[in-house]
């Protein structure tokens, strides 16, 4: 959630022209990651979560891919992008150790 904050947060200071572009992107690759946890675990099975879990791991990659290009075309600075990706690092580290611990659970 709180990197989906951070996104919305960095979004109000690009262009207006924006809004329904790279803003509705950034946004919703944003809301998708903690969104697909919720829904994965609220299916209550290990193998669904795991399901789940990787999509939320697409959108990071997405995410990423996204804040990259506002960087490059000069909508938001480098400072700002890096804070960001340490956090999607964090929470794909934490993705990753879970998924890894499901797995084991089903071996």
């Amino acid at each position: 959630m709180d990197l989906a904050v951070m996104v919305y947060q960095s979004c109000t200071t690009l262009p207006r022209s924006e809004t329904y572009g790279l803003v509705s992107q950034l946004r919703r690759a944003a809301t998708s990651v903690p969104s697909n946890i919720a829904e994965g675990y609220a299916r209550r099975s290990a193998k669904e979560f795991i399901y789940f879990l990787r999509v939320a791991r697409g959108s990071m990659a997405e995410l990423e891919t996204q804040l990259l290009l506002a960087q490059r075309v000069g909508y938001l600075p480098a400072d700002e992008v890096a804070d960001l990706q340490v956090r999607i690092d964090e929470v794909g580290r934490i993705l990753n150790s879970i998924v890894a611990g499901l797995h084991r659970r089903l071996d």
